[in-house]
């Protein structure tokens, strides 16, 4: 049974729950239960791995002892013992200095988490599907992605807007470009439930050797989040890609002033997806020089890319088409961007790789902090043969990314690609939606919208038309 099937099969039971408010609180209820799951099954690792490990979780409160028995306790002991004990403690673990930083990481998750089930015969319907699932022995490390894609498109069902899933071959694409080197520190300052970071990890790990090689990975990976549940999916997530103690806060990564950044919170990399398309709660804005104050999203999250990175730091950053024409302050963040950092490429996605989420059309920058731009590459990314758009269900893959790939090191002007001087661009007044050359426009341009422009010249020819053959026929008359 697929992961999907699995999920939807979950909240076809939890429909029957009184207390469950729509697609959110099951989310939110799936989620939790499913963490205690994931952690118990890294539990049995780290117990093979340390004969003296022990549990920050009270004995009767671990997965294993309360939910792996499909014969196990039910009903209203269960719904009891879930209200009254197993939340109550873990929302109130006793964490000191001495403490495994693991407690840390259960307690923060509880503090957001809320049993909203009121049937305890249904929660162990839940569980017995949950325990279906093995982390530990799944070939495919992918599986909670597949998870978060079901979960985002129930979350826009349940109208929680702005939350938009990152296509996998987008986010390998920009991890495999940025270089990534074994003591990198990775920094995803938007991070949702850390698609970006889960693959900084998987190219980070073919480079672990030993045990200090390891110990150095598990510190490198950095992330924020603001929201309740995507934190929760990120933590579950780092844990299931065998970071022990993941480094993910619940923050408004953009609500510390810039000028707080000091050079130990700076970061070799920088991988991430902004939110677009929306505005930042009044004051946000504060945080940053007032030239470049703005409420939209998007822009103040570049501008703390450039200030996050070390010198000599590289980023790659998903951007819609309008921060690259945008004026205004958007001119004065490209103007200081190029400044500060060489804008060495800038990849233009064709529609539909964030589809459905979103239809805006997409970039992404690549860009190095500490030596300003002097030329821009440009790479439109082609559909695939036969294609009109991506979709839901022809999505981008990381395949087709081979020919930028294979351009990349020995770049040349092609027909998907070309180049322009920084002086070209401040001619521009830094507007950066700079089209293939090497196509006509009118082959890019919407079918329909070619049609309606043809029918539309086409009565244009018959108005024209009419009034030359009233002309002509006045003349004869007047003769």
């Amino acid at each position: 049974m697929s992961i999907s099937t699995t999920i939807k099969s979950i909240q076809d039971i939890m429909r029957q729950d009184a207390g469950v408010d729509g697609d959110a609180q099951r989310i939110s209820q799936l989620v939790w239960m499913i963490f205690l799951k994931i952690f118990d099954d890294k539990e049995l690792e780290y117990e093979l791995m340390d004969g003296k490990y022990k549990s920050p979780i009270p004995e009767k409160l671990r997965w294993r002892n309360w939910a792996k028995d499909a014969e196990g306790i039910t009903g209203d002991e269960l719904l009891e013992f879930i209200n009254n004990n197993l939340f109550k403690t873990l929302k109130n673990l006793a964490i000191d200095e001495y403490s495994d930083r693991k407690g840390f990481i259960v307690k923060e998750v509880f503090e957001d988490a809320y049993n909203y089930m009121k049937s305890g015969t249904l929660i162990r319907q839940i569980a017995n599907k949950i325990n279906e699932i093995d982390f530990n022995k799944s070939e495919d490390r992918h599986i909670f992605n597949d998870l978060y894609e079901k979960i985002l498109k129930d979350l826009q069902s349940a109208g929680n807007a702005g939350e938009y899933y990152t296509p996998r071959g987008v986010t390998r694409f920009m991890a495999d470009m940025v270089d990534l080197k074994l003591g990198d520190t990775v920094l995803d300052p938007a991070c949702g439930t850390g698609g970006f970071l889960t693959c900084a990890i998987e190219n980070l790990r073919d480079q672990v050797s030993s045990v200090e090689d390891r110990e150095i990975l598990q510190n490198s990976i950095r992330g924020f989040e603001k929201k309740p549940l995507p934190h929760l999916l990120a933590i579950t997530n780092m844990i299931l890609h065998d970071i022990e103690l993941p480094n993910i806060r619940r923050d408004n990564s953009l609500a510390r002033p810039v000028r707080d950044i000091s050079p130990k919170d700076r970061v070799d990399v920088i991988l991430t997806n902004p939110p677009f398309g929306g505005t930042e709660e009044p004051g946000i804005e504060a945080n940053f020089p007032s030239t470049f104050r703005t409420k939209e999203t998007a822009d103040l999250f570049l501008v703390l890319v450039t200030h996050m990175l070390k010198p000599g730091g590289r980023a790659a950053i998903v951007l819609p088409d309008g921060f690259l024409f945008g004026e205004g302050v958007k001119t004065r963040i490209k103007e200081k961007l190029m400044t500060d950092c060489n804008l060495h490429t800038i990849v233009r996605l064709p529609n539909g790789v964030f589809s459905p989420y979103t239809n805006i059309n997409t970039n992404l920058l690549f860009l190095t902090k500490g030596e300003p731009t002097k030329e821009i590459w440009y790479f439109e990314h082609p559909l695939p043969k036969g294609y009109k758009n991506y979709s839901k269900t022809k999505p981008i893959r990381i395949e087709e990314f081979d020919l930028e790939k294979e351009w990349w090191d020995k770049r040349e002007v092609s027909q998907n690609a070309w180049k322009v001087t920084i002086d070209e661009i401040k001619a521009k007044s830094y507007n950066l939606d700079i089209k293939n050359p090497h196509v006509l426009e009118e082959l890019n341009a919407d079918p329909e919208e070619m049609l309606e422009k043809y029918q539309g010249l086409l009565s244009k020819i018959a108005t024209t038309r009419d009034a030359l053959k009233k002309e002509l026929m006045d003349s004869l008359e007047n003769k």
